[in-house]
């Protein structure tokens, strides 16, 4: 070994290639041990990743044709209820009507009934009638008169 008598900050000498072994075996091993599984989680982490964004775009596009499944769903909805009301409008008018005839019948039936009594009681007060002003005129008379007239 030679001393060299320069005071240098790095001198060229057979620690420099101990050292240079030294480090590349040191690269060696840190690249096996810790980059290499570092690496492979990375890219196994941005595969999850990207597989997350896949399912969501798919789950997004599902939500849209699910959404418009609804929508067309509410406007079939909407279109039997209208139909519905339609159909309970003209039942209601029919059984309306139906109603209305029957309560007509039913007052011409009181109406002929009431007409008829009312005539018969006219009838029966004609007949009374009579016999009340033969008997009140002959009453009337006798007081004229003055004197029985039977």
């Amino acid at each position: 070994m030679h001393i060299i008598s320069n005071i240098a900050l790095i001198t060229i000498n057979e620690t420099l290639i101990i050292q240079l072994l030294s480090f590349l075996i040191f690269l060696y091993i840190i690249n096996r041990i810790m980059f290499r599984p570092l690496v492979g989680v990375m890219t196994e982490r941005d595969r999850y990743i990207e597989t997350l964004k896949e399912d969501a775009v798919t789950a997004e596009k599902k939500m849209l044709d699910i959404t418009k499944q609804l929508e067309k769903q509410k406007i079939s909805v909407k279109n039997e209820a209208l139909i519905l009301k339609e159909e309970q409008k003209q039942v209601g008018e029919e059984q309306a009507d139906k109603i209305y005839g029957l309560a007509k019948k039913e007052m011409e039936t009181l109406r002929d009934e009431a007409v008829k009594e009312v005539d018969d009681q006219i009838m029966e007060a004609r007949k009374h009638l009579k016999e009340q002003s033969e008997v009140l005129s002959v009453y009337v008379m006798e007081k004229v008169v003055e004197r029985g007239l039977t």
